[in-house]
């Protein structure tokens, strides 16, 4: 799930500060250790390395000399390519090492197994920080950062209590409740499906939210869920929008990593044959990937600015902690910037309800 690079330094500079307040207090510092070494040529799973950089701007101000320090990533089972979130976590990282000298890497984690194998390769060769990302990393981030006090480890989409752990959350209902407004307001046909990835609380949330803002402008509609079981299996995802689209849906949204992409298959092959159809993309615009002509819109989650926004604190010593979780109010999940498939009166009560959900006159459910 479970996300388009960052170009300059100037959207660096947006990116830092559109979320330094918010992630600023995390927690408490915890100072450790920082190594440079790569990880053993043993990882269970395959790894790759950005190249290094001369230190520049990197956006906060101030220029960032970060050589000799290495960022390590763990991607989950969807892979580094899964056009979603793992991709939105890795092209930050590379933006970040590019700007600031230091090194990234990633391990792909094959199997859940890899998991604590791939954090402690990281962790075990003295990496300055370790990223996991992904809610299926819970577990093995606990056991690492009990086991390494010493280590600086990052988390996306789950909440480890450790001082040493920076935990990243993200409000999936509330952005999936906007697009579920655009949903209820365009679908012809009043049947919309749900494609997800795992029955994880993280995924809950999005298909709950969506259900929800479907519900408050369309009653009449219904929205009809489909679970894979899986984030890497395109094969599965576009079965799963086949049965969809076959039982009526016009427009199917999914969180589902890169079991996702099979969703965006199903649609062009029916595209082909004149069938139209719509795909709500998640994570990232995913139009840039799959095109406009099947994707509706896109439920943003900004995992790249959080990735960036604790990465580069870490680099300037400013590890922190904690977990924080962001939403509407926080810009930390949302719309495109550009919806050239959503008319502007839909784009207008999208906004009403945004703003609806931000003073609290609205509260998303979230199970």
């Amino acid at each position: 799930m479970k996300k388009k690079s960052l170009k300059s330094a100037g959207m660096l500079l947006a990116v830092v500060t559109s979320l330094t307040m918010v992630l600023s207090g995390c927690g408490s510092k915890n100072n450790n250790n920082n190594g440079a070494a790569s990880p053993s040529a043993s990882a269970p799973a395959s790894e790759s390395a950005s190249p290094s950089a001369s230190p520049s701007d990197s956006g906060t101000g101030t220029t960032i000399d970060a050589k000799g320090m290495k960022i390590g990533m763990a991607t989950d089972t969807g892979g580094v390519n899964d056009k979603s979130f793992n991709q939105q976590a890795w092209e930050a990282l590379q933006k970040v090492a590019n700007d600031t000298g230091a090194e990234a890497k990633y391990l792909e984690s094959k199997k859940d197994s890899d998991y604590q194998p791939n954090l402690n390769s990281f962790v075990k060769n003295g990496y300055t920080l370790t990223w996991g990302i992904g809610f299926l990393f819970a577990d093995a981030m606990k056991t690492i950062a009990e086991q390494n006090p010493d280590a600086k480890l990052a988390l996306i989409d789950s909440s480890v209590d450790a001082p040493n752990v920076e935990s990243v959350l993200f409000k999936e209902n509330e952005g999936s409740y906007l697009v579920g407004i655009v949903a209820g307001l365009t679908t012809k046909t009043n049947k919309i499906g749900f494609v997800g990835g795992m029955e994880l609380p993280v995924i809950k949330k999005f298909e709950v939210g969506f259900k929800a803002g479907v519900a408050a402008v369309n009653p009449n509609a219904t929205v009809t869920s489909n679970y894979v079981g899986d984030f890497s299996k395109p094969d599965l995802g576009k079965l799963a929008a086949a049965t969809l689209y076959d039982g009526g849906a016009d427009i199917i949204f999914h969180a589902a990593g890169g079991s996702g992409n099979g969703v965006f298959t199903e649609a062009k092959d029916r595209l082909k044959s004149g069938n139209k159809v719509w795909v709500i993309g998640v994570d990232k615009d995913q139009s840039l990937e799959f095109g406009n002509e099947i994707t509706l819109t896109s439920m943003m989650k900004k995992v790249d600015e959080a990735v960036t926004k604790v990465t580069l604190d870490t680099l300037s010593g400013n590890f922190k902690g904690g977990t924080v979780e962001l939403g509407l109010k926080e810009g930390g999940v949302g719309l495109p910037v550009e919806n050239p498939n959503v008319p502007k009166d839909v784009l207008d009560k999208v906004e009403e309800y945004k703003q609806k959900i931000i003073s609290g006159e609205i509260t998303v459910p979230t199970e």
